[in-house]
């Protein structure tokens, strides 16, 4: 059996048992941990991200040290902007896999945003970077 598989045990998260909480990577957003960074012990981790009502991103431009990057708009959109690849506006529905290092801003957001994102591993450095 591979390490990733024999690190994970079950767990379940419900939207009426979760709470948000702003402690995340930017205060401009809530994060609702789903559970699955202690159910991996590391190896990934996935959160529900919810834009604060009337806070702006300042449209930093960051990287991150991860394997894995993946985000889900589950409501509203958010339009993020990647080295090389432009502006792009994520809405319902809309899925996004940002390669490791990727130099990557969140531009602006609806109010009523909310996004699914999960990450390998679940605890990583973000750096700020300069505009590519």
């Amino acid at each position: 059996m591979s390490r990733l598989w024999a690190n994970q045990s079950f767990v379940i998260s419900h939207a009426d048992a979760g709470e948000f909480k702003g402690q995340g990577l930017r205060p401009f957003f809530e994060y609702r941990q789903l559970g699955i960074s202690e159910a991996t012990k590391g190896d990934f981790g996935a959160h529900v991200i919810r834009a604060v009502p009337g806070m702006e991103s300042p449209g930093r431009w960051h990287s991150h040290d991860l394997v894995f990057q993946m985000v889900y708009v589950t409501k509203g959109w958010v339009v993020f902007e990647y080295e090389g690849e432009g502006e792009h506006v994520l809405r319902a529905g809309s899925c996004v896999l940002q390669p490791p290092g990727i130099r990557h801003r969140e531009v602006r957001h609806s109010d009523d945003m909310e996004l699914i994102e999960i990450t390998s591993p679940a605890t990583f450095d973000t750096a700020e970077e300069i505009a590519p």
